[in-house]
């Protein structure tokens, strides 16, 4: 009997971060002036740098308010969970706009790392919600400085599926092309786009995530997006354990593992809860393809720190290439760690 699509209805959601200055509000109120976003609702800190352009209201509430081009947006005043789980049962209740995505601006100093906590360990919210993407904003003009000085913009960095430089126009070329390479040496993955006055095609942050079991080709290929790992480091490998690898900023190093053969789901889960329990806090982001022995697809594994989504197991492999993969983005700790961690686990378990 066919068993229904564990991500179908499940409402996508992106977080909006950055620094203090970074522009979210203003790509924000860019973002939903486009057409395709009268469905969304936005989730902003009552004590954000700016509060969503006003001269949008058409009605509110105490905490939502509907803008007149059809956007819903609620302002966060207790836990997240509480306002994801309030817009939802007041969407069912057809209180609220059918809203089909969310979006949540953190504060300038928030650790993104929570609001996708949130999404995987409150068992409600995960019912009805799924994480699409974490977009950062990087300061074009303050950017190189911040994240030389400042522990918040990194990781907001380091964490995101999407990068934006905002104010561009404001710097020289090869100012800008240094900020680009230092967002480089810490997160390879992560495609890096130019922001001007905050417009941007909503297409370039949107529907990141993996939506349905279903998914193949570029959907997942966009969402991992293994082969900028292995094009921007120029390396690609064949052994049992392949290892690509970019430079380290602030301690914080993006790197790809690649394993030839399948493996048994248990031994892939030790090794995962091993690392966990040793260096959750320093295991930034993990996501990837896993290829387990009897399975006809992949299985989706993503984490941040010491929590993992519940595995997802594709329908069928995206392409040819068979191997597992996994990005890692992690704090002080070398790829050969994580490489040598598999192998003496893989090794040591009965087959």
């Amino acid at each position: 009997m066919k068993t229904a699509d564990p991500l179908a209805g499940k409402i996508p959601v992106s977080v909006i971060t950055g620094f203090l200055g970074s522009g979210k509000t203003t790509l924000i109120q860019k973002l939903l002036r486009h057409p395709g976003m009268n469905r969304a609702a936005v989730i902003i800190n009552e004590f954000g740098e700016q509060s969503i352009d006003h001269d949008l209201v058409s009605n509110s509430t105490e905490s939502m308010t509907l803008l007149d081009n059809g956007c819903l947006c609620c302002t966060l005043r207790s836990d997240l969970q509480e306002t994801l789980r309030e817009m939802f049962i007041k969407r069912r209740n057809g209180e609220i706009i059918d809203f089909d995505r969310v979006i949540v601006e953190t504060s300038g100093l928030a650790d993104p790392a929570p609001v996708m906590h949130t999404l995987m360990t409150d068992s409600l919210v995960a019912e009805c919600y799924r994480l699409d993407c974490v977009v950062t904003l990087v300061d074009g003009v303050n950017g190189i400085e911040q994240l030389a000085t400042l522990a918040e913009p990194v990781k907001q960095a380091a964490v995101a599926d999407r990068l934006l430089i905002t104010k561009s126009d404001l710097i020289a070329p090869d100012a800008y092309a240094a900020l680009e390479q230092r967002l480089r040496d810490f997160n390879t993955h992560a495609p890096i786009h130019r922001v001007l006055q905050g417009e941007i095609d909503p297409a370039l942050l949107f529907n990141v995530g993996i939506a349905r079991t279903t998914a193949a080709g570029s959907e997942v290929e966009g969402w991992l997006a293994d082969k900028a790992v292995e094009q921007g480091s120029g390396l690609r490998f064949r052994a049992p354990s392949g290892l690509t690898q970019a430079s380290h900023t602030a301690g914080v190093t993006s790197f790809c593992l690649y394993f030839d053969e399948p493996f048994d789901w248990k031994v892939f889960t030790q090794c995962m809860e091993l690392l966990a329990t040793l260096r959750g806090a320093d295991l930034l982001r993990v996501k990837g393809l896993v290829n387990v022995a009897g399975e006809p697809g992949p299985i989706v594994v993503q984490g941040v720190q010491h929590l993992f989504h519940p595995p997802l197991t594709l329908a069928a492999w995206p392409s040819a290439d068979r191997r597992s993969r996994l990005v890692f983005i992690t704090r002080g700790i070398a790829r050969e760690t994580i490489a040598n961690l598999f192998g003496a686990i893989t090794a040591i378990t009965p087959a």
